[in-house]
């Protein structure tokens, strides 16, 4: 491995010499990791001819996100920006250097990198005083954290509020919103932020550089280097600088290693990532130096867009078809939740806002089935094509015929999800009154006989029957565990918290609402972090994400022809996406599991 040293400000290098090139690495990338050991490049000093933009002032001070922050920004807009082509955008996260317009100018003259409007953001203070005292200081909590509310912040206030100013000659702000057109930049606690902007919003920012980032155990950072490698890759650029001897705090770990991680992580799964390793401390000193060559790879071969890679995670390989993503189910729904699919395939869904049962059709688009049903909370369709749901709010359960017409078949329960045995058996969880409160696991029999399985868990959720019958799994939804019981002689035993899910990084973020099984005995649950899926083992082995933008995903059921389509929805929208390994739909009879181990 190539490393190019710099030690600190005062440019002292290394004893050992740098390594040979590697094969096929960029003579680009080879530039970039020679200039971290030498001074800035002849591309951060002015240059006569070369125009130079202006700089807009602002103060966001009214987030609804981070409330009673103060957020400066400044906002670089470059002379050759004009507002009948919108800009391409780089958010700088803790502000723009001071050599920084120079080096946009000198590239952009050159067209190393297009039109480029660039934002810097410093983060928020909660003042007591201003200017001296404060009662927070925002800049961890809103750069550090791992989850969807910076980049909202960025997107639904700090961009809008951008785009409504306007140049000293009145030019209105008109940014390009496409992934392509946009990067992020920062340092340290802002190099992790900028790579958050895009992990999260991939749909809005493809293009990420990090100086001496915090990918550490202040709030999760740690973490991303196990997640990139088991979640499908995103269509994101990354450039990773920092130093060997970098750690602001060993309390939190070593930058460094952290940073090596998050590199052999994007490099296993797909990305087009680089780096430049250094001899040097927590200083963003030489990050700046090397600004314009990692600009220039940043941008390279724009406009075209950045495409995701493809990842060496074998279960990702086992389960998704080469070329074959998620597709939206268009249609005149409102909302979509309930997901069940019949013996013939069909998937059908309640819209809750319009009060209609729906069904997806042979033409793969969703129709009325039923009109002012209850609001339901989980489906299931039982071997002879009868559609059970659960009413909450009514405390029953009730059945659907082919034409929607509703009829009771047990009272008194509160459930929450369903599933329809072989043998029309229905076994149906129901939380406890209040999340503090245990949820009770119950079997009821065709003749109404009902029988409590399982009382304990918090908030139970989804459940679902391995292929062969033999084990029971049932999900929390304020927990990151799927719990696994021996199914035998009507019972459930030898209870275990066996499946360990990734948790989202927010408060009461949820666990998962609904579980779905392949023929393979692999676990899909539906989580905020999208569709976890798990080997027989109980470990996480592939993340599926759904289009941006979305919420998390709310349910999961298997679908069409074969039951080799996935179907999703995040309560909003429903997706659909062909698998290599078809499901089992829990109604049908029990199959034989591959062999399996230990391993």
């Amino acid at each position: 491995m190539v490393l190019s040293v710099f030690a600190g400000a005062a440019g002292a290098v290394a004893a050992d010499p740098p390594a040979a090139p590697e094969a096929g690495v960029p003579d680009l990338v080879q530039k970039i990791r020679g200039e971290l050991s030498g001074p800035p490049t002849d591309d951060s000093k002015p240059h006569p001819g070369v125009p130079h933009g202006e700089f807009i002032e602002g103060t966001l001070a009214d987030s609804r996100i981070y409330p009673g922050t103060e957020n400066p920004f400044r906002v670089y807009v470059p002379a050759q920006y004009n507002p009948a082509q919108p800009a391409c955008l780089l958010v700088h996260l803790d502000g723009i250097g001071k050599n920084e317009p120079t080096v946009y100018d000198n590239l952009i003259a050159k067209g190393d990198m297009p039109v480029t409007i660039a934002v810097g953001l410093s983060s928020g203070t909660v003042w007591k005083t201003r200017g001296s005292a404060a009662y927070r200081w925002n800049r961890s909590y809103e750069f550090d954290s791992t989850n969807g509310n910076f980049p909202r912040f960025v997107l639904d206030e700090l961009l809008p509020r951008v785009e409504s100013l306007l140049t000293r000659d009145g030019r209105p702000i008109r940014l390009s919103h496409e992934a392509k057109d946009r990067a992020a930049m920062g340092a340290s606690t802002g190099g992790i932020g900028s790579f958050t902007l895009a992990w999260e919003r991939p749909d809005s920012f493809s293009r990420v550089y990090s100086i001496i980032g915090t990918f550490v155990s202040m709030r999760g950072g740690n973490d991303y280097p196990a997640i990139i490698r088991k979640t499908e890759p995103k269509p994101i650029r990354v450039f990773l600088e920092d130093g060997s001897t970098d750690a602001w705090n060993p309390l939190f770990g070593s930058w460094f290693m952290a940073n090596g991680d998050m590199e052999a992580a994007l490099t296993f799964s797909g990305y087009d990532v680089q780096h430049a390793w250094g001899v040097h401390g927590h200083d963003g000193g030489p990050g700046n130096v090397i600004l314009p060559d990692v600009m220039r790879w940043l941008w390279a071969g724009w406009p075209a867009p950045v495409r995701a890679g493809q990842s060496e995670n074998d279960m990702l390989a086992s389960i998704l078809r080469p070329g074959e993503g998620w597709q939206r189910v268009d249609g005149d729904y409102q909302s979509a939740a309930g997901l069940a699919s019949s013996p013939r395939g069909e998937v059908y869904f309640s819209d809750a806002k319009s009060r209609t049962l729906c069904r997806i059709g042979p033409d793969g688009k969703p129709g009325v089935v039923s009109r002012d049903i209850p609001e339901v909370s989980g489906e299931a369709f039982g071997p002879d094509g009868t559609l059970y749901a659960t009413v909450p709010a009514r405390r029953e359960i009730v059945a659907f015929d082919a034409h929607g017409v509703e009829r009771d078949v047990a009272g008194d329960m509160r459930g929450d999800r369903i599933l329809v045995m072989g043998g029309n058996e229905i076994y149906v969880t129901e939380p406890g009154v209040h999340s503090d409160e245990p949820s009770s696991i119950w079997r009821i029999t065709p003749d109404g006989k009902r029988t409590l399985l399982d009382q304990g868990l918090h908030s139970a959720s989804g459940i679902a029957f391995s292929p062969d019958g033999s084990l029971l799994f049932a999900a929390e939804r304020t927990g990151s565990r799927v719990y696994s019981f021996v199914s035998a002689a009507g019972d459930l035993r030898d209870k275990e918290a066996y499946y360990w899910l990734h948790a989202a990084d927010m408060p009461q973020a949820g666990g998962p609402e609904e579980l779905a099984v392949d023929l393979q005995g692999d676990l899909y649950a539906a989580t905020p972090m999208g569709i976890q899926v798990c080997d027989r083992n109980g470990r996480v082995r592939a993340i599926l994400w759904l289009p941006f933008p979305c919420g998390p995903v709310r349910g999961i059921c298997w679908g069409a022809s074969g039951f080799d389509t996935l179907y999703a929805t995040d309560g909003t929208t429903l997706f659909r996406r062909r698998l290599v390994i078809p499901g089992y739909p829990q109604w049908s009879a029990p199959v034989a599991l591959p062999k399996s181990n230990a391993g």
